[in-house]
């Protein structure tokens, strides 16, 4: 049987939209190359659908899109996505998908609840593994292992905590990203309101101080077959905007982050864009990044630059930032596919698991006492 490339896409997350639009564009853009594409869409209420890799994003704007078959996430001796026949004894059919493209931006698709069950489950899939989005979606440990890592970074808390820097502050979800719910705040008192009230900090929020000088530069870095670093970017507020990068901002109307106002190549001193470049490749090893990801700067004209953040399943994939050389979306694809296939992201290991120690067990009730 024919095997298939699957593309994920959607999910329970703040980011359902743009995952769809970076989905269905992955998805068109593997068809050009090679048959036997399927989609899967991954409901907000976290259902699995299979769709046809064609739709445009209109299809998704109530939901389920007309026509979506049901599937299932299955692990056990039969493992994969698959369906249940029809009929008094149904059994259950697996899709023969050789390699998942992951499209999930935010909530469980990047933050190492997917790529769990995935792993579980025995599927390969593009992307970071369960370990590497659990760190990037996480803003604390990151700008922990950062700091101690010696790489430069922002001072960052626990926004609920002891702060040791003065106001104004930026807050953000813990575990997000995309500029989600992220806010610049005066003073300690409305720092713990908006905590209290907004439902993106509820499940834990940092904290760092605001800087008015310093502006967004960002870079990619894909691993496979080698480490390769993009152009860097200088990403651009719209007219009127407010004093952080929002997310309208980063995802106009259209493609998602490949239509956002930039500077491509950002204009920045040669040892600026230097020392991003060492601080990213340390970054990408540090965190033993997989597929493309983003690796956010702050920095100013005086010379500062701050290690800000990782977007391990960026939007449109960061495509639009490897322009020298230029290659396709479906080029780039056929390499994040071929790492999928050819370094595995989990390997279950027993060995040591021999029943030694339960022959030698005392009774649970003894352990009890």
């Amino acid at each position: 049987m024919e095997t298939m490339t699957a593309v994920l896409f959607g999910g329970p997350s703040p980011e359902h939209d743009i995952s769809i639009l970076t989905g269905l564009q992955a998805a068109r853009a593997l068809l050009s190359t090679q048959s036997g594409v399927v989609g899967i869409y991954w409901s907000k209420t976290g259902e699995f659908f299979r769709v046809p890799p064609t739709l445009e994003a209109p299809a998704f704007a109530q939901g389920v899109p007309a026509g979506a078959e049901p599937l299932m996430l299955v692990t056990g001796t039969k493992s994969g996505f698959g369906s249940l026949t029809s009929g008094l004894r149904p059994k259950l059919e697996l899709l023969p998908i050789d390699v998942v493209v992951n499209c999930c931006h935010g909530g469980p698709g990047e933050d190492g609840s997917l790529q769990g069950a995935m792993d579980l489950a025995g599927i390969r899939y593009t992307g970071p593994s369960a370990a590497t989005a659990a760190l990037g979606m996480d803003k604390l440990s990151f700008g922990a292992l950062a700091s101690a890592a010696g790489l430069p970074a922002l001072p960052r808390v626990v926004a609920d905590g002891v702060i040791d820097f003065e106001g104004p502050y930026i807050v953000k979800p813990r575990f997000g990203g995309s500029s989600i719910g992220i806010e610049v705040v005066r003073d300690r008192a409305t720092l713990l309101e908006r905590v209290r009230s907004s439902v993106h900090l509820r499940a834990g929020a940092v904290v760092e101080p605001f800087r008015e000088d310093l502006y967004d530069l960002q870079v990619a870095v894909r691993s496979y077959p080698e480490l390769v670093l993009s152009a860097i970017e200088r990403p651009m507020r719209t007219a009127g905007a407010a004093s952080i990068l929002s997310y309208s901002d980063k995802y106009q109307p259209g493609t998602g982050m490949a239509s956002a106002p930039r500077e491509l190549p950002a204009q920045i001193k040669p040892e600026v864009a230097e020392q991003i470049r060492h601080v990213a490749v340390k970054t990408a090893n540090l965190i033993q990044s997989r597929g493309v990801a983003r690796i956010d700067f702050l920095a100013n004209d005086a010379g500062e630059l701050y290690l800000n953040e990782v977007n391990t399943i960026p939007g449109s994939l960061s495509h639009y930032l490897f322009v020298d050389p230029r290659e396709s979306l479906a080029e780039q694809l056929a390499k994040d596919i071929r790492e999928a296939r050819e370094r595995s992201t989990y390997t279950p290991v027993t060995q040591g698991a021999d029943g030694t120690v339960l022959q030698s067990a005392a009774t649970i009730a003894q352990k009890l006492a």
